[in-house]
């Protein structure tokens, strides 16, 4: 009764689209999570931005991959989730920022990417209003969008279901047993488990998960914090990331979600390291400062609230994916650096694919990116 084909460790931005790729190819799987239902820890916190605006082929094809199953969702199961081909822009106040994009550009065309420069006076068009004092113009990615973490969770997680997934909520893992090179059972707080497969895709929890069976990951949280405003009339059209350092804060970015709510995130410099959810008092003045500077017209926006979560980071920016060299049975999903919703409906697909031994050649040079053994020296642009 308790032995399963895979058991997925954490009901999260990854470990449900997985449960769905495996699910609906008849693969027994188990989902164990300690907390109540899916999408608890940082799923609900992200903002809901989706992008394939990548710097390297593996998050690119997963990203590109990850837009076609948000895009399509609706239409294949009937599920309003939010989906919105609002586009990503990167606008460039300096002659650095726009050299680096348009470099980046180049490559991203060659992985087939719809992205384009776009001068001050179009970009005054996509966001009327915005500072163009200093503009030099914008990328532009039309078919990047956004979806509500909420809807799109619970609508994989359901669709899990029907296709035969098995959740179990309030239900700690406390223990890994393995002989060999393989794990043999799952304890948990309530019971034993036993499969054929194990996926570490515990977020935050990964690094805890690893010690248990003798592995070190390099996968450390940091906390960010987001913001939600009324929802008004559409008045912009793409994200707006800005890349511009200040004082304590690194990047910025936001965007206008599907019900006209201005949703918006901050990065702060330096990272600030733990699991600590509290919301602050200093987020919301330090980036309303620089996004009215930036964009006068959100000055008379009322907020409704903030919160706060993390991104579990590895050194380079880039998730940890794949087979454990020492486990034979395991497989690291790990380390999403804060885009693990919008890697993975992608992301679970290409797992299920090393699961069932049907990786291709792009699949393969997908996880390279991804390569638990890579030597963290790189570095992904403007993650």
């Amino acid at each position: 009764m308790n032995n399963y084909d895979v058991i997925i460790i954490g009901a999260g931005s990854v470990g449900v689209p997985l449960a769905l790729s495996l699910s609906e190819k008849k693969i027994n799987t188990l989902v164990i999570d300690e907390l109540s239902s899916p999408g608890q820890s940082n799923n609900k916190k992200a903002i809901g931005g989706i992008r394939a605006t990548h710097s390297d082929f593996g998050k690119i094809k997963v990203s590109q991959r990850s837009i076609e199953i948000f895009s399509t969702w609706q239409e294949r199961f009937g599920d309003d989730i939010g989906w919105l081909a609002n586009g990503y822009s990167f606008p460039a106040y300096c002659e650095r920022d726009e050299k680096n994009l348009k470099d980046l550009m180049k490559l991203q065309h060659q992985f087939g990417l719809n992205i384009n420069w776009v001068s001050p006076e179009e970009y005054n068009e996509l966001v009327p209003g915005i500072n163009m004092r200093g503009l030099r113009g914008s990328t532009f990615s039309p078919e990047d969008g956004s979806a509500s973490p909420l809807l799109a969770i619970n609508a994989f997680y359901f669709q899990s279901k029907k296709f035969g997934a098995e959740y179990h909520f309030n239900e700690k893992v406390i223990a890994i047993e393995q002989e060999n090179d393989r794990i043999t059972k799952v304890v948990t707080e309530k019971e034993n488990y036993s499969a054929g497969f194990v996926v570490n895709a515990a977020g935050n929890q990964a690094r805890e998960i690893a010690k248990m069976i003798g592995l070190e990951i390099p996968v450390n949280p940091d906390s960010h914090e987001g913001a939600i405003t009324e929802p008004v009339q559409r008045f912009f059209g793409p994200m707006v990331v800005d890349m511009r350092p200040s004082k304590d804060s690194a990047n910025y970015y936001f965007y206008q979600n599907n019900e006209g709510q201005v949703v918006f995130c901050i990065t702060p410099a330096p990272p600030i390291i733990g699991k600590d959810n509290d919301a602050t008092s200093i987020f919301l003045p330090q980036v309303a400062k620089r996004m009215i500077d930036l964009y006068p017209r959100l000055a008379n926006l009322k907020v409704r609230r903030t919160w706060r979560g993390q991104y579990p980071m590895t050194p380079d920016g880039f998730p940890i994916v794949g087979k454990s060299q020492e486990i034979s049975n395991l497989i690291n999903a790990v380390g999403m650096c804060g885009q693990g919703f919008m890697l993975g409906p992608g992301l679970g697909e290409l797992i299920a694919k090393i699961i069932l031994n049907e990786l291709d050649d792009d699949d393969l040079k997908a996880l390279q990116s991804f390569d638990p053994y890579r030597d963290f020296s790189g570095m992904e642009q403007f993650k």
